[in-house]
């Protein structure tokens, strides 16, 4: 009971000053990480690692997590509208996010000497996909251009997706010594898991369109019943030997598609459950995953975590953005905001449960560190570095013929950042008026 107290209480208090807080250096996930390692037995002693049905409950709340985050970005993609403007996001999961898993995986083969270069990768493609919720002002914050606010929102809603087939494969691949067919057994995943997820979200989206249309589903009703859709999309998958998060992501893919225009948008109970559930992960992420991460702490897992952030990001986005006319300043912009979050704590914890390599604990430990110096540095880099950019943007002479400048075709920005962004446009409110920041 002490522990969900706890969490009640952090909760409460975030909730009571979250809005203030976007005008500070701190972000929720700081805040809930801080909480995690305060309950850990070294600190209130809250929360123990030891206890069985608390880890249990841990890997139910990461699951349930990522599954709503990854159904409801999935399900905001508005394909016909994104058309004209895929340019910068399709560069950054088309090139980017490959050279990305890349280029970790080499860095982590060349530091990390006890790991197979399988093992390697998978470092490489778990550290890969980026969280918009450890720096929400870098999208939320209406000063800068919009074009590429929603590069960098497209690209963090759907890396996970793009990214988990790689860390399936290469953790088939790690195994095949092991069990000759593992790579087949992991492919066979992928395909059943978006059978089912294109079957459970085109079926799911039809039912609700008819129901809304009929009259039989209160607006409630209809949010709720996404989830369930989201819920019924992984859990099937997971039962008939399916990758249960590539079929939630194709759901949520599959979802949108049907329901576009057909429906008024009933994502938002959904979408504001996962971002209670994502600042809770970040707190048993704190209490449970990095503080013993800590102690395991070596030089050449640091110096991955802190590369992982840097050049292994940096590198492959510049390289994206090589003939997009983008000036220097928001290359960096863009390379920097790729903080890693929720989606690398699960497909650690996927190591943990779908393989028996040699090198988990290693995997595990980089995957932890990285997730921690990103909530760190994104967090307190995220709302100054957006408004220092968003003033270099303002300050050039130019400013109206810059590429980044350039109108988007569709205003449309994740849930998830949708209290950030009401708070952003307050504070930017208060400094055109008053001509003072907060």
């Amino acid at each position: 009971m002490a522990p969900l107290l706890y969490v009640a209480f952090c909760l409460l208090a975030y909730a009571v000053v979250q809005k203030r807080l976007t005008k500070t250096a701190l972000t929720g996930p700081m805040v809930f990480v801080a909480f995690g390692l305060l309950a850990r037995s070294s600190g209130l002693g809250m929360i123990e690692s030891s206890q069985t049905d608390v880890a249990s409950v841990v890997d139910v709340v990461f699951q349930a997590t990522l599954v709503l985050v990854m159904f409801t970005d999935a399900a905001a993609l508005h394909f016909s509208s994104w058309r004209a403007d895929a340019a910068l996001p399709g560069r950054l999961l088309g090139v980017g996010l490959p050279l990305t898993v890349v280029v970790g995986g080499l860095v982590a083969a060349v530091l990390l000497t006890d790991l197979g270069i399988w093992e390697a990768a998978i470092i490489g493609a778990i550290v890969a996909p980026t969280d918009a919720a450890l720096g929400q002002a870098v999208i939320a914050n209406p000063r800068v251009p919009e074009r590429i606010r929603q590069a960098l929102d497209v690209e963090s809603g759907l890396n996970d997706g793009v990214s988990l087939p790689f860390v399936l494969i290469f953790i088939g691949l790690a195994q095949e010594s092991a069990d000759a067919g593992a790579i087949a057994t992991f492919a066979s995943q992928i395909g059943i898991a978006v059978a089912v997820g294109v079957a459970v979200g085109m079926i799911g989206g039809r039912v609700l369109v008819r129901a809304a249309k009929a009259g039989w589903m209160s607006t409630a009703w209809s949010s709720i019943a996404v989830i369930s859709i989201a819920g019924i999309a992984f859990m099937a998958a997971d039962g008939l030997g399916g990758s249960g998060f590539i079929s939630t992501f194709v759901a949520g893919l599959a979802y949108g598609g049907a329901t576009r225009g057909r429906i008024v948008e009933n994502e938002a109970v959904a979408a504001d459950l996962g971002e209670a559930l994502v600042q809770v992960s970040f707190l048993l992420f704190g209490a449970l995953v990095l503080e013993p991460a800590l102690g395991n702490l070596t030089w050449p897992v640091l110096v991955v975590a802190v590369l992982a952030l840097t050049v292994v990001r940096m590198g492959p986005v510049a390289l994206a953005l090589i003939g997009t006319g983008m000036k220097g300043p928001t290359v960096l912009y863009m390379g920097w905001f790729g903080p890693r979050g929720l989606a690398t704590i699960v497909f650690a914890a996927l190591v943990v449960t779908e393989a028996d390599l040699p090198g988990t604990g290693t995997i595990v430990t980089v995957a932890a560190v990285t997730v921690g110096l990103s909530v760190l540095a994104h967090g307190m880099s995220a709302y100054p570095g957006s408004q220092r950019y968003a003033s270099w943007i303002a300050g050039r002479d130019d400013t109206a013929a810059l590429g980044e400048t350039e109108p988007v075709h569709q205003h449309r920005f994740r849930s998830r950042t949708r209290g950030a962004n009401e708070a952003m446009h307050v504070s930017n409110e208060v400094h055109d008026t008053t001509g003072r920041g907060s």
